[in-house]
């Protein structure tokens, strides 16, 4: 059955999309990479490349166009090609924000508006978007990256609401921190740290120590490959031990179906959801980032206690009211 699918990955010359690649081919997939320079790309057998700068429209359309006079269709499309930047909020310009969500954000987006409509009319498709587990849960001094994947996040959430009706679904891919150039080489915003210098350092020297033990890109390969040939999950954390748990707001965006929302509309007066993330390490103490005496001296990576007490209800004005829209479940806060 893989022999006769067709799968686009973007960012394909090194880190995930290469290993990605090569998977896919090996497990007889047709493969078409996309990669800014096709000449500095390293040949892999199976894999075809083509010349692609997800910043640009006309790049993007001109790339899905040479696949499909290719190949005639594209079964999966991997949004992998991403930016990263580290630095302080404060410090962050515009254009630096600009530039990282023009690649993490609109690259994706133009990928998916030039490869939608062929998957649309085949009634058929699967589309990959690499997030990360900062996309739900932000870590200080990569504010700018999270907040990136925080909109991708949203976005294909939404979108696999819109599409599922013409047999094409969405995945997230939440890689936790993994031993590539994008992690090791992540960019640094261009103004002086000043005040944030002292933990800035000791954060970005904490994280650093953990991508050099971090797991390598095969492992995020091969969670692709399950993602496409196991059944559908929208998130499906990667590359570790990560591991996502929410309440009623995570259980309803996951949920698969308006009966499965309203299942859960009974805990809409419970405390808002929690995130945990168990990684193979079992913590990060806040003195190795930099962080003053007095705040709290772990970032756990182990589930949260319980709360001993359920907090009051809310409001029945507060309380989302839980609408039916097609086969999106819409939670409204009125």
């Amino acid at each position: 059955m893989s022999k006769n699918r067709v799968v686009v990955i973007t960012g394909a010359s090194s880190g995930i999309g290469e290993a990605s690649a090569r998977l896919l081919a090996q497990n007889g997939f047709q493969v078409f990479g996309g990669v800014r320079n096709p000449q500095r790309a390293n040949a892999i057998p199976g894999v075809r490349y083509g010349t692609v700068d997800v910043t640009d429209d006309a790049s993007v359309a001109n790339f899905v166009e040479w696949v499909l006079s290719e190949a005639g269709k594209i079964d999966i499309l991997i949004n992998n090609a991403g930016v990263s930047l580290v630095g302080p909020v404060e410090n962050t310009s515009p254009s630096e924000a600009l530039a990282v969500f023009d690649t993490n954000v609109f690259g994706p987006l133009r990928m998916i508006r030039a490869a939608l409509p062929s998957m649309r009319a085949a009634r058929s498709g699967l589309i990959i978007n690499i997030s990360s587990v900062l996309g739900f849960l932000p870590a200080p001094f990569m504010g700018i990256y999270a907040s990136s994947k925080h909109a991708l996040e949203g976005l294909s959430e939404s979108l696999d609401h819109e599409i599922r009706e013409f047999n094409v679904r969405v995945v997230l891919l939440e890689p936790t921190f993994t031993n590539t150039k994008l992690d090791v080489n992540a960019a640094q915003t261009a103004a002086p740290l000043g005040a944030y210098a002292t933990q800035a350092d000791a954060t970005i020297k904490a994280v650093q120590a953990q991508i050099k033990t971090a797991p390598s890109a095969l492992a995020v390969a091969e969670k692709i490959l399950a993602a496409i040939n196991g059944p559908y999950r929208m998130r499906q954390p990667a590359g570790g031990q990560a591991t996502r748990s929410a309440g009623y707001a995570g259980s309803c965006r996951q949920a698969q179906s308006t009966a499965a929302c309203e299942r859960h509309s009974a805990s809409a007066n419970e405390a808002p959801p929690e995130f945990r993330l168990n990684f193979q390490t079992s913590s990060i103490s806040t003195a190795s980032l930099g962080f003053p005496r007095g705040r709290r001296r772990h970032l756990s990576l182990e589930p949260r206690p319980q709360l001993s007490a359920r907090p009051p209800a809310r409001p029945s004005h507060l309380r989302p009211n839980l609408q039916r829209t097609g086969s999106a479940c819409i939670a409204d806060a009125r």
